[in-house]
């Protein structure tokens, strides 16, 4: 139950601030390094509380630190130049589908998990689910020269983005439930990395940082907090759960964020957009029976 908790604030949170970012329609260093201040400052209390009740004890925490800094920062760098290249109704179902889909395998073949014939049924709605989302959501209006391209270049970058996602989530998911470290503070640790590595290139554009600050405080505000607190509640349902259950049933946000590109984005074909939704509820449905 509380993992079922976790999982459905986690995805709320994480829609949120993905229609947050595309409707900003900004990218680059600047807005990434100023989420990252955000996430920093407002989760120090909570990373640094957490650091020293439970110290690590191993010494593969600084290479887990570093690598889940790396891959965090390359999701979100290639995540927003999809969304600036493409639309989000094709780039975010389609990451969502791939992502999950390789989580799950790779949770069977590096973590030695064993879902049953229920979960991996579940699993494999889910990802039918968004693959129907993007497929509609890809469908540009009639007239539109550049449709064509725009729709595969959305396909790419999507399953681009999805490998990316797989490797954290299977990443971070060993650094806790593997390694033990504690989700609050060893996710606040790879934001610092990320921030310290972001900080230096970004003050390089100061007038780019200050108009990107002045002009999206809220989109900044939002993905600053809701970002990190999206996924240390995922963290979390993993040492509570398989990751082959988590990562499928996280992706209840691909429903909302369908719903979204509709009617808040005007993105097309709600009817498909709803068949889809459909899918995915009725998967995660099966991941809870499994």
């Amino acid at each position: 139950m509380i993992a079922a908790l976790l999982i459905a604030g986690a995805a709320i949170a994480h829609a949120t601030w993905n229609i947050a970012m595309k409707r900003a329609g900004t990218s680059g260093t600047p807005f990434i390094a100023a989420t990252l201040v955000v996430g920093v400052v407002i989760f120090a209390p909570f990373g640094v509380s957490a650091l020293i009740a439970a110290p690590p004890t191993t010494s593969a925490v600084v290479p887990l630190v570093l690598g889940s800094a790396g891959l965090q920062l390359a999701y979100f760098l290639l995540l927003q130049r999809a969304y600036r290249l493409a639309d989000v109704g094709v780039v975010y179902p389609v990451a969502r589908g791939t992502g999950p889909l390789l989580s799950v395998i790779g949770a069977v073949l590096l973590l030695g998990e064993r879902p049953g014939l229920v979960a991996l049924a579940g699993a494999a709605l889910v990802v039918a689910g968004v693959v129907v989302i993007g497929t509609a959501a890809a469908r540009a209006p009639i007239g539109e020269r550049d449709s064509t391209a725009r729709r595969w270049r959305g396909i790419r970058y999507g399953a681009a983005v999805g490998v990316v996602i797989a490797a954290y989530t299977l990443w971070d998911a060993a650094a806790v439930t593997r390694a033990d470290l504690e989700p609050v503070g060893y996710y606040w640790a790879s934001m610092v990395v990320q921030l310290g590595v972001l900080l230096p290139l970004a003050l390089r554009e100061r007038g780019a940082l200050a108009r990107t600050v002045r002009e999206h405080p809220v989109a900044i505000g939002l993905v600053g907090a809701l970002s990190p607190l999206a996924y240390v509640a995922v963290l979390v349902a993993y040492t509570l759960a398989p990751v082959s259950i988590v990562a499928p049933a996280r992706e209840v946000s691909v429903v909302l964020i369908a719903l979204a590109g509709w009617l808040l984005l005007r993105e097309p074909h709600p009817v498909r957009r709803l068949l889809g939704s459909v899918i995915v509820l009725a998967g995660i449905a099966l991941l809870g029976l499994g």
